[in-house]
């Protein structure tokens, strides 16, 4: 266990040894090769993201407590990092691969906070040379901690932040635990100023304002990915069906969101400001070739 209480009351966290840490993606996520999950589990989702795709997957469904209620850390990630991409450097692609951290947790959670896996792994990381490309999907302001050594990876990273909509009651309607929408900009600004890579991703898209929200990011950052609950859950929008997503919508007065085509007027501002070229849509998106 982590200490006598959890960092957040109600949740409940352990430390595990795992036996691997970077996972081949099997194509979901076009154009990354691997995946890389520090947690298990996410305290975010405590009360919010209940559209979260993993609530839906087998580690879920076999674990003993609500999705929120629990965190594990792999406390031995970076040793197996280390091992990892050592065994992959022998090999002729170590130059391309695409690893993708958080996709069924977000690294940067509270827990990191106190344990500093995240930032341990990007240590590993710059010690590796040019292993290709690391994309870090969060929500969280905490990543600006790492400042110092996501500009040491340079051109090797990118931090992708999560900005559903540009309608704070929307997000506290929604996901009322997770970081306010000027707070999650700020941190955009705060790591563009220091020469970080970053993309906005609206994932999923939730009730917006299309234009307000297209200006709101692209005069923040020069990449964005944009998705939905139909495209995004990895199963045509069955998972976020079977989440109570239509009936959620319906409740805050916007029943038709789920089916909602809203996200192609996005793509078309998006693309018309930024250009297509900086503009990804759904898994293809979300890792830049």
């Amino acid at each position: 266990m982590m200490g006598k209480t959890s960092l957040i009351p109600g949740v409940r966290y352990e430390t595990i040894e795992a036996r691997s840490i970077l996972t081949a993606t099997g194509g979901y996520l076009e154009g990354c090769t691997h995946s890389l999950n520090p947690y298990l589990g996410c305290a975010f989702g405590r009360g919010s993201c209940p559209y979260c795709y993993v609530r839906a997957l087998p580690i879920q469904r076999f674990a003993r407590a609500p999705w929120g209620e629990w965190v594990k850390a792999k406390v031995n990630a970076p040793e197996l990092l280390t091992a990892e991409l050592a065994s992959l450097r022998r090999r002729s692609a170590f130059g391309s691969l695409r690893i993708f951290m958080g996709s069924s947790t977000d690294p940067y959670q509270g827990a990191e906070a106190r344990l500093g896996l995240s930032r341990r792994l990007l240590s590993v990381f710059d010690d590796s040379g040019d292993f290709g490309l690391l994309v870090i999907q969060t929500r969280s302001p905490l990543i600006e901690r790492d400042t110092d050594l996501l500009k040491q990876l340079g051109c090797r990273v990118l931090v992708s932040l999560t900005i559903e909509t540009n309608r704070e009651s929307v997000r506290r309607l929604i996901t009322p635990t997770s970081p306010s929408i000027a707070r999650r900009l700020a941190t955009l600004e705060h790591l563009g100023r220091a020469g970080i890579r970053t993309q906005a991703a609206l994932s999923p898209l939730l009730p917006c304002d299309p234009p307000i929200l297209a200006d709101m990011v692209a005069s923040r950052t020069s990449r964005v990915v944009v998705d939905t609950l139909s495209h995004g859950d990895g199963a045509q929008g069955r998972r976020s069906r079977s989440l109570g997503m239509p009936a959620l919508f319906a409740a805050i007065d916007e029943p038709e969101w789920f089916d909602s085509d809203t996200y192609l007027e996005v793509l078309q501002l998006l693309r018309a400001r930024m250009g297509s070229g900086n503009v990804g849509f759904s898994s293809a998106g979300f890792c830049p070739a």
